[in-house]
């Protein structure tokens, strides 16, 4: 009896130890234990212990149970949580390999040049980043969850407290920020009311119907004022519209484009008539002149084409004077500073530039050239101007012209000469400036053209400044050199270029 007792103890001990050795073992350990304890004993022993192991199977489970889900639950949260950071990982590789080839691409599209590869591109990384962020903030909010059931409540407040702050505070400070402006529009427009109302009282409201209903200057005022309706502003420029109607301010249109190509076209052939009658008071061999002209646009290779006879017809010099100066003033109009400098704010920040552009052009539409460049000599038009105005009038035609270089000079001095001569240059100038403003305001721009020599005539993109019978170019007849450019809009539609042609017999 006492052998039993001495053995139930024994086994009692094998079993506590065994516990707390081994918290997570199974049955079958215990099972092991117990066997390996009683291999010796006879069946009534035996089956005295398993009465004591059932006995105390049942008090164990009552007491080590909890423990066991508790730390089974802990290991099952950290392998969910491995697998979703493995998942999250995955997937951020995979987003990053996106951006990565999607930036190749964009550097890709810029050699050669391909502006709707570049804007898909663009979008390509736009879109992958925004990924990224998405991922940043899943990662954010799952810091919260570190450390399973080992983590405290009050931990898990702090750090989900932390994560919510540092998303929120980016919006917080951009709402101020847009309040302040918000502020100071408001003070604006309350200023350009009062202006507003002062114009009004100084040109007199009430003496409008004293005015003559055929006066030169009615209808155009009719077409400002509706025009300016249109757009929201008055007839100072004034925008009338409450801060919270700007998303819809107006935006440049391809039939804007279209009567702009007109006045540079008024200009153009202003500016080649003024230079012209100078040549001829300054006994110029107009021929000869206009020989090199058309040698200048010649691409063939092989004699120059001053040795041949002229393609020009009598009275027609004026047509290659004019090449002569819109090839001068158009050249750098696919850069959006005439290549003055090297700025990129058209790729870098397109929305934001093509905004400025025809803000730009609003504002200087209505400004005299002289006037503006009287306060800014050298502001970016009126380098643009310096830039052309030497490029066109060479040292030797200046000093053939007026006899000096006194123009010149003011010019390379950083000043702008109130001559007639000047003036008439700075119109066509400004002409083309508001015209490149209004090309890069636009979405997406226009893509310009001309007509090279020899190059078959097309009447849907070319227009002969030469009249033929009937208003039809005959049959056999090229392109003897461009006059302007034209241009392809967005829209679909064209702006032809201008050209002189001549048969192609003689050419």
């Amino acid at each position: 009896m006492a052998n039993k007792v001495s053995n139930f103890s024994d086994l009692i001990q094998r079993v506590t130890a065994s516990c707390l050795l081994h918290p997570l073992g199974s049955g079958r350990r215990f099972a092991d234990d117990v066997t390996d304890t009683h291999s010796g004993e006879d069946d009534s022993d035996y089956e005295e212990h398993n009465k004591s192991e059932k006995y105390y199977d049942d008090d164990e489970e009552d007491e080590v149970s909890p423990a066991v889900i508790e730390q089974a639950k802990g290991d099952a949260y950290k392998t969910e949580r491995q697998m979703e950071m493995v998942m999250l990982m995955s997937e951020v590789f995979e987003t990053v390999s996106s951006m990565k080839k999607a930036y190749v691409s964009l550097q890709e599209a810029h050699c050669p040049w391909d502006p709707d590869k570049m804007r898909l591109s663009d979008m390509a990384v736009l879109a992958e980043m925004r990924k990224l962020g998405v991922l940043r903030e899943r990662f954010r909010r799952s810091v919260g969850k570190v450390g399973g059931g080992g983590a405290t409540e009050a931990t898990k407040r702090t750090v989900a407290g932390l994560t919510l702050r540092e998303v929120v505070a980016p919006y917080e400070a951009a709402m101020e920020k847009l309040k302040t402006e918000v502020k100071s529009k408001e003070a604006e427009i309350e200023n350009l009311r009062e202006k507003l109302k002062t114009a009004t009282v100084l040109n007199g409201g009430g003496s409008s119907g004293r005015k003559s209903r055929s006066h030169p200057h009615h209808q155009s005022k009719k077409k400002v004022n509706y025009s300016s309706q249109l757009q929201g502003t008055n007839v100072l420029g004034v925008n009338l519209l409450p801060p919270f109607v700007t998303a819809v301010s107006p935006s440049p249109m391809p039939e804007v484009f279209e009567s702009c190509i007109s006045s540079v076209k008024e200009g153009s052939k202003s500016f080649t008539s003024l230079l012209l009658s100078l040549m001829k008071s300054a006994h110029w061999d107009i021929a000869a002149t206009v020989r090199s002209i058309e040698a200048s646009t010649t691409t063939t290779a092989g004699a120059p084409a001053a040795v041949r006879d002229s393609i020009v017809g009598p009275n027609h010099a004026k047509y290659a004077l004019e090449s002569y100066v819109n090839r001068k003033i158009f050249q750098g109009f696919d850069h959006e500073t005439f290549y003055m400098d090297g700025s990129l704010s058209s790729l870098l920040n397109p929305n934001q530039f093509r905004t400025e552009c025809f803000t730009q052009y609003r504002d200087m539409k209505a400004m005299d050239p002289i006037e503006l460049l009287g306060i800014l000599p050298t502001c970016q038009f009126g380098n643009f101007c310096s830039k052309k105005y030497l490029s066109i009038v060479h040292p030797k035609m200046e000093e053939s012209l007026f006899g000096d270089l006194e123009q010149r000079r003011q010019v390379l001095a950083g000043n702008h000469p109130r001559t007639g001569f000047y003036g008439e240059f700075l119109v066509l100038a400004k002409a083309v400036w508001l015209l490149h403003l209004l090309a890069f305001s636009l979405d997406p721009p226009p893509t310009h053209f001309e007509g090279s020599r020899g190059a078959e005539f097309h009447p849907q993109y070319m227009e002969s400044v030469v009249r033929f019978p009937g208003g039809r170019v005959a049959a056999g007849h090229v392109v003897g050199f461009p006059v302007s450019p034209g241009f392809k809009l967005g829209n679909g539609s064209v702006v032809k270029a201008r050209v002189y042609v001549v048969p192609k017999s003689e050419l």
